[in-house]
């Protein structure tokens, strides 16, 4: 875990920037601003290779939005607060995730109980409520309540935006409100692999290997999976098989 919590701010416009940063410096001095964009193409420069844990984010920049800058990636894990001049965005913002959505000009108040609520949703994420129990079992939350499942019996684990899916061996289909990067880490500790930014698998489940640029995996549920370029070469070596 960081020992300090990073921050990433986008606005085109100065005064926004800087208000937010003098907001965070006065009220969450624990929080560094690590970066500052001013457009959509600054920001993505960025976030292909940071994951900050929370993002400001105005809406409405010079060369786009920033729900077009959400979409080029499946996983977002930062919480996202959005700070902008118009009411209409709102239920998109949710759609996209949204921890709080906040108007300009910005009160005070309401800028601290947005922050205090993303933090403590940090807090949940670094202490998840899903710990492997004995006996080789995972807890996996559902709507009705709570489900114990046989790590052996996962045969994949694919992401659906803020949402995980799990395909048993019985056939079966979990759909659990966390998302995948959380599970990833318990679970690569019995032997599964996550071949593609969607797809998380059981390599005791995997049953043929394609070949292509990135390849494809048959799993023993059918299912025929891409494999990520970049994750080829971790993939073959992992089970053995170098090309």
């Amino acid at each position: 875990m960081r020992n300090k919590i990073q921050a990433c701010i986008v606005d085109d416009e100065q005064d926004g920037r800087d208000y937010i940063a003098l907001l965070m410096g006065n009220e969450f001095p624990e929080i560094n601003i690590e970066f500052q964009a001013s457009s959509v193409e600054e920001a993505y420069i960025y976030l292909i290779k940071n994951s900050p844990d929370i993002l400001f984010l105005d809406i409405q920049l010079g060369d786009g939005t920033t729900f077009d800058l959400l979409s080029n990636f499946n996983e977002v894990h930062s919480q996202i607060i959005f700070i902008t001049a118009h009411e209409n965005f709102a239920i998109q913002a949710i759609k996209n995730g949204a921890t709080d959505y906040l108007l300009k000009p910005i009160k005070k108040i309401d800028f601290i109980i947005a922050v205090n609520k993303a933090l403590d949703n940090i807090k949940k994420i670094q202490t998840p409520n899903h710990p492997l129990l004995k006996d080789n079992k995972i807890v996996l939350s559902t709507l009705q309540g709570f489900k114990l499942v046989e790590i052996s019996n996962i045969i994949r684990c694919e992401a659906d935006s803020s949402y995980t899916l799990f395909y048993l061996a019985d056939k079966s289909k979990i759909m659990v409100s966390r998302t995948l990067h959380e599970f990833e880490p318990i679970l690569m500790e019995h032997y599964f692999f996550r071949i593609h930014h969607k797809h998380l698998i059981n390599i005791n489940h995997l049953q043929e290997y394609i070949k292509g640029r990135g390849g494809q995996v048959v799993m023993s549920d059918g299912s025929v999976l891409d494999v990520s370029y970049r994750k080829k070469n971790d993939f073959l070596s992992t089970i053995g098989k170098p090309e």
